[in-house]
């Protein structure tokens, strides 16, 4: 039997293809396939070698942005060693200009297009038996010098693949692997940035194979799903059904949806917010610009005020962590228009706001037009945008700079409380924060230096002491506190000058071991002895009273603090943080 192995280079390892095990799935009755997955990070010769050693008669090979130029290399190293095998290339990255492609790169034999299974299926069919390639509908194929590209193949009825989740040599790894599934295929929008945007109508699996798949998942050991859905709530029956069933039968396991905010219905709200275990939910929302402009040119369409209702009762809600897309370079958002976008989005309180740059993806209306706009964008993947008609590169520059801090200072949550009070008292916007920070980092160099934890709250301390920003005992009581939070367990360093004596320190905590009721009644229900209270525990005065500010947004400094966090050696979790009036520790007045 012929020999197919179906290959990508992911992103990540704990990353899995979806598309090679629906390849496996749909071609396994009649073919013998093997899936071969690496990474973009992988050596050349290490991937060659490992699939020469292999011996296949075909080779497939999903291609997309992120892996494209990687797998040429493989590809291109591939086909003079073993140049009698089969090169088939798949995916979104190939399945538009394919005449480009093939003329590219002369050592790929085969180009699906599109939904591959069924053509993929019919290709390895004609490989093997009589190669009336021309009956391939949705293949791409060489003849006499020439390319030859088949009308499309009609889009198959989802529920004749088969599973492509029951393949024994997967289980072991569900646990440590993200899991990627999907619901339906096609999207209702018209993004003209998006790929998804070309497949005319959406699909749906069988709901009660959905369930089926999922539990089995589940039941496997799965730890982190993620559904791959352009719009997992388009259509709002099939979503709550979903939802439900999660909630009954998720065993700990966490789910990651992309929805469409504005069309959440309330009553689906209510249900999350009442039913939904605390944690298990993930929402990705892609809100990409607010400028109405921006939208209309490019087909999206977004009710921004319906949006901001349903991120902030969701978030009200405390129970799904929500991640914020948002796309600079779009046509006609210039420097300030996107200003004004990221603080919309920003002000939502968003847990990981994601700041991306427009990519002229193929096939995409946006590429289309590019002429339109005066776009200038990378000749090879990830074709990202170097400038257009109102976003010069100068302007791209600075804004990569608020995304390297963005990624560091808040979707990284190493100091939320310290960079919250910063937008709110010291600077214009949170915007301008992550600018000048920015191009403070870009000055010094940073960006292109290793840093650890300490590191990181140093630098903001450098920017902020020679900005001259005001209230720095302020601020730097906010980033002692973040910095206790971000351990485990007891830190062996600060980033700051830790001054106080251990006497000093002795006789603090002798008083705490004798009144602990200081620091709350959750506190004294520890039962600390004196030796404990040393060996788990971090203290430092603070010059204002940082519960009251926790709690209510005020800043009181007519009243110190005495915060104690307490580094559980019996739980692996984040510090717990103790709070008392430290006049009431005081030597002057005890």
């Amino acid at each position: 039997m012929m020999k197919v192995t179906v290959t990508t280079l992911n992103a990540k390892y704990i990353h899995t293809s979806l598309a090679l095990r629906y390849l496996k799935a749909y071609c396994q009755s009649d073919f013998e396939v093997n899936i071969a997955e690496y990474t973009i990070k992988d050596p050349v010769m290490n991937v060659v070698a490992d699939l020469f050693q292999r011996r296949p008669d075909v080779i497939g090979f999903s291609c997309y942005i992120w892996n494209i130029e990687e797998t040429i290399e493989i590809i291109t190293m591939l086909k003079k060693v073993m140049p009698e095998v089969a090169i088939v290339l798949g995916g979104p990255e190939v399945s538009y200009d394919v005449e480009y492609w093939m003329d590219r790169l002369p050592e790929v034999d085969f180009i699906v297009v599109g939904e591959g299974e069924a053509t993929f299926h019919h290709l390895l069919t004609e490989i093997t038996g009589d190669r009336k390639y021309h009956y391939v509908f949705g293949a791409a194929y060489r003849k006499d010098g020439k390319t030859i590209i088949n009308p499309p193949r009609p889009k198959l009825d989802l529920n004749d693949i088969p599973s492509p989740f029951r393949f024994a040599e997967d289980l072991p790894g569900l646990a440590n692997r993200v899991t990627y599934f999907e619901t339906s295929r096609g999207c209702p929008f018209s993004c003209q940035f998006c790929l998804s945007s070309i497949e005319v109508g959406v699909r749906y699996f069988d709901i009660e194979r959905t369930k089926t798949e999922l539990l089995f998942l589940i039941e496997s050991g799965a730890k982190l799903i993620k559904f791959v859905d352009r719009t997992f709530n388009i259509k709002r029956d099939y979503a709550m059904e979903i939802f439900q069933f999660l909630i009954e039968n998720h065993s700990g396991c966490v789910f990651q949806f992309e929805i469409t905010a504005d069309i959440m219905r309330p009553e689906v709200l209510d249900y999350l917010a009442e039913h939904a275990p605390p944690g298990i939910f993930r929402f990705e929302i892609g809100v990409q610009s607010t400028n109405d402009e921006t939208n209309e040119l490019v087909k999206r369409k977004q009710n921004f005020t319906k949006l901001t209702r349903t991120v902030t009762k969701i978030k009200e809600s405390g129970k799904i962590d929500q991640h914020l897309d948002l796309i600079a370079g779009l046509p006609e958002e210039n420097y300030d228009s996107f200003r004004k976008t990221f603080n919309d989005v920003f002000a939502l309180e968003p847990e990981e706001l994601q700041l991306g740059f427009l990519k002229m993806l193929r096939g995409t209306g946006v590429r289309r037009d590019a002429a339109k706009y005066n776009y200038i964008y990378m000749d090879q993947a990830p074709y990202e945008i170097l400038g257009n008609n109102v976003l010069p590169f100068s302007d791209i520059v600075r804004i990569k700079r608020v995304e390297d801090v963005l990624e560091k200072y808040w979707n990284a949550h190493r100091m939320d409380t310290t960079v919250e009070y910063l937008i709110k008292h010291e600077f214009a916007s949170a915007f301008d924060f992550f600018q000048e920070f920015g191009d403070f980092w870009e000055e010094r160099g940073w960006s292109r230096i290793g840093h650890q934890l300490e590191d990181l709250f140093i630098r903001l301390h450098d920017f902020l002491r020679i900005r001259e920003t005001d209230h720095p005992d302020i601020i730097e009581g906010l980033m002692k506190y973040d910095y206790f939070l971000n351990y485990k367990y007891k830190p062996r360093k600060t980033w700051w000058h830790y001054t106080m004596e251990k006497g000093e320190q002795s006789r603090i905590i002798k008083a705490i071991a004798h009144r602990p009721d200081l620091l709350g009644e959750d506190f004294r229900k520890l039962s600390l002895d004196e030796k404990q209270l040393h060996k788990h525990t971090m203290l430092e005065i603070l010059p204002f009273d940082l519960k009251q500010y926790l709690q209510t947004g005020t800043l009181v400094t007519e009243t110190g603090t005495l915060l104690l966090m307490y580094y559980n050696p019996d739980e692996n979790d984040k510090a717990l943080a103790y709070m008392g009036p430290w006049e009431s520790f005081n030597p002057v007045q005890a």
